[in-house]
């Protein structure tokens, strides 16, 4: 097998948005090639067990698994001839040079029995298929055993079958946490409360665009069945201000806040016997790869920087096109519109066929459907912010970079006495973000206590800037040519 491999399109991703992307990239006829860092294709959405498990996954605890089902259909019907797939394998860096993209590639820590891939890739099209990860704020206590993000806990079922602990609170805020508190239930675990930070009356200004998406409806009716007959406590514009233990999760404070975002006195209550708590404040976009690669990005309505595409997925990158998450946070059914935009354009661009040029233009169907989900993503935004007053809950001793064990206190001395207003300088400063996750977990929050008026975009900008992507050995930092060495170590 060659070192380097060369495809008209490469998906990064293999979640709702890549698996569209290629299936569809391929059915136009471009040579496709989709990496991913899990085993397996699916995505944190559809994440499940391995495939060899018996009895095989039936889809119990995933929404939406007969769409998995029809993509995955035509995905494995491309493999072996258009399309190749490498499981287990992170994009560690992406070069934009004059004949398309050059991405380095390294095994994942997820890659199990993952067969190994080649170490570069280059495609004249490139689409990014990222997905995100949760958006945290911290609270005091929330970096004890036993506090996980509300995604992590709902990937964790899928994958392993079993509970992360019998006792939960589930926090936040946003539809997402329904489906986390149901899939808890469903697979035995007691949920002790739900606690929105919003309230669901913001949801009243929306109603029209609401109605536009009837399976919203009935998804979110489906979940209310279940916290019926789980005797679900759904708790609104209620937060969880400190996570209580010695050594692990016992206990949580919760209080109820106004419409700004802040604790009401007198409405503060204790919730004992757990061991398990999961917080979900919406998602951010992972945006290494495109940032690097220098597409235009904006902050979109839920305070995530997203990256600009036009009606195409097509990015102000030539040749680059962004679908699910990394274009804004949409969930699952946005994202495989987007996939299956963004795959014929890409595909067509190549002119790989004479059929795939005269398919250039995009489906207008597709875009009239993306449109319609975008509207409701931006309603649910709305509807669901970050509580404003969120930073008031911290103490000066609360860790805020958990990496590196930076305080509240520490980024508060840094803002006042070293002029660190963002969060590139609060790096500098305080280390924050300069740990393993990067500033992945905390990069949101460092940049809301850095500013005056919470984060800016250059402030997120310069959390998502990472010439190197994930973690990598220094004998692959050896296959770079000097010249780019030196532009990671200046630019990082």
């Amino acid at each position: 097998m060659s070192s380097i491999e060369h495809y008209d399109v490469a998906i990064i991703g293999a979640g709702p948005a890549g698996l569209a992307a290629a299936a569809t990239a391929a059915e136009h006829g471009a040579r496709v090639v989709c990496i991913d860092a899990n085993d397996q294709p699916g995505g944190q959405f559809w994440r499940h067990r391995p495939e060899e498990t018996h009895p095989a996954d039936d889809g119990s605890l995933h929404h939406d698994w007969k769409t998995y089902l029809r993509l995955r259909e035509r995905f494995d019907a491309a493999l072996g001839g258009s399309l190749r797939f490498y499981a287990g394998r992170h994009v560690w860096m992406a070069q934009r040079e004059e004949s398309g993209f050059t991405l380095r590639t390294t095994a994942s820590a997820q890659a199990g029995r993952a067969a190994p891939g080649p170490q570069t890739v280059r495609a004249t099209r490139l689409v990014v298929c990222a997905g995100g990860y949760d958006r945290q704020l911290p609270v005091p206590g929330w970096d004890l055993p036993g506090v996980m993000a509300a995604g992590g806990i709902q990937a964790f079922i899928k994958a392993n079958g079993m509970l992360p602990g019998k006792r939960f609170v589930v926090a936040g805020t946003g539809p997402f946490l329904l489906p986390v508190a149901a899939n808890l239930a469903d697979a035995g675990g007691a949920v002790a409360a739900v606690c929105e930070s919003a309230d669901l009356t913001g949801w009243f200004p929306h109603l029209a665009t609401a109605a536009r998406v009837p399976a919203k409806a009935l998804e979110g009716a489906a979940y209310a069945k279940s916290f019926l007959k789980h005797r679900i406590p759904y708790r609104t514009r209620t937060v969880v201000t400190e996570v209580l233990g010695s050594d692990r999760v016992q206990a949580v404070r919760t209080a109820k806040v106004d419409s700004r975002g802040r604790t009401v006195p007198g409405s503060e209550r204790l919730i004992e016997d757990v061991d398990a708590v999961g917080f979900g404040w919406g998602f951010t976009a992972q945006l290494e790869l495109p940032v690097a690669l220098g597409a235009e990005t904006r902050v979109d309505d839920d305070g995530s920087l997203v990256g600009v595409v036009d009606a195409q997925q097509h990015s102000s990158v030539p040749g680059l096109y962004l679908a699910g998450e990394v274009s804004g946070v949409g969930g699952a059914a946005l994202a495989v519109v987007e996939g299956l935009i963004a795959g014929r354009a890409a595909a067509a661009a190549t002119a790989a066929r004479p059929s795939a040029a005269e398919s250039s233009a995009a489906d207008p169907r597709l875009v009239r459907k993306a449109a319609t989900y975008r509207a409701f993503a931006r309603a649910m935004h709305l509807a669901h912010p970050v509580p404003a007053g969120w930073q008031d809950w911290l103490r000066p001793d609360t860790t805020v970079c958990r990496c590196e064990e930076v305080t509240a206190g520490d980024i508060a001395a840094a803002k006042k006495h070293l002029c660190a207003t963002d969060a590139r300088t609060m790096k500098s400063m305080t280390r924050t973000g300069m740990g393993w996750c990067q500033g992945k977990v905390c990069g949101f929050a460092v940049s809301c206590l850095a500013g005056a008026e919470g984060a800016s975009a250059e402030s997120l900008q310069s959390v998502a800037k990472r010439p190197v992507g994930v973690p990598v050995t220094l004998s692959e930092l050896l296959t770079l040519e000097d010249e780019q060495v030196l532009e990671i170590t200046t630019d990082h």
